[in-house]
């Protein structure tokens, strides 16, 4: 059985999170939990909180287990954008665009 934790609308962008959940995919929970802990980038802390996530979501559904789920799926996705308005030289408008992005991680 699968369980599942998303955070959506991470004020990062997606661009930035995905060699992370690259670098964890397919792992076990533990490890890629303690290669989490030492990345420097702020979207690793994002990652390891939903996949802590998961983890209270397999121990509240009691999986059998918990030492040892594998990370089956990592996606993150993009999501809405947050666009401001910036003014330019010679009276031209410049687009600011936030990115946002939604997060999704299974252990099974």
């Amino acid at each position: 059985m699968a369980y599942t934790a998303t955070h959506r609308h991470a004020q990062i962008s997606a661009r930035k999170v995905r060699p992370l959940a690259d670098l964890i995919r397919g792992k076990r929970v533990d490890e890629a939990l303690a290669l989490l802990k030492y990345q420097p980038q702020r979207g690793a802390r994002m990652l390891e909180k939903v996949l802590q996530s998961a983890l209270g979501n397999a121990d509240d559904r009691r999986a059998p287990n918990l030492g040892g789920l594998r990370i089956v799926d990592a996606r993150i996705d993009g999501g809405p954008m947050v666009k401001r308005v910036r003014p330019g030289a010679r009276g031209m408008a410049h687009i600011i665009q936030k990115r946002m992005a939604q997060i999704k991680i299974s252990i099974e």
